[in-house]
Parts: C-alpha cells; structure tokens; sequence
C-alpha cells in the first residue's frame, strides 16, 4: 500500500504519514485511532510501537547518564 493511498483511506496529510514512515513523527492517539480503523488493527498496537521507538530513542540518548543510576532495591 502506497502512502498516499494509506492517506488518503485515513484522511491524514500525505507529508504526515511519510514522516511517520521515517521516524520524523510521532503516531498520534488521533492518528492511531485513524490508522486502527483503516487497517483494522488495535489502536493500542500504534500507541505501543511510538511507546517502543521512544524507549528505544531515549535508551541510546541517555546511556552515559542511566549508567550512573544506582538500583535501590533487588527485584
């Protein structure tokens, strides 16, 4: 599926969706709301996959500083 199709199915911005695809844009609760309804996946899928990227970005960002922290308590 092309990305103007999939634009054009949601009713998002051509632009919006082509950032998304390359990490330039967050999803949305609208977004994810409109991509659940035209691809017919959970809504909390494209929530967890921006969760996961944020994660991930804020892991590598961060490294030196979490590498710092002291565990407080053993699980």
């Amino acid at each position: 599926m092309s990305q103007y199709r999939l634009a054009q199915a949601t009713g998002l911005p051509q632009t919006r969706i082509s950032e998304i695809v390359r990490g330039r844009r967050s999803i949305t609760t609208d977004t994810a709301l409109r991509l659940s309804r035209a691809l017919g996946v959970d809504d909390r899928f494209w929530i967890n996959i921006q969760t996961d990227y944020d994660l991930e970005v804020a892991r590598d960002q961060h490294a030196d500083d979490l590498s710092r922290v002291v565990l407080l308590v053993a699980g």
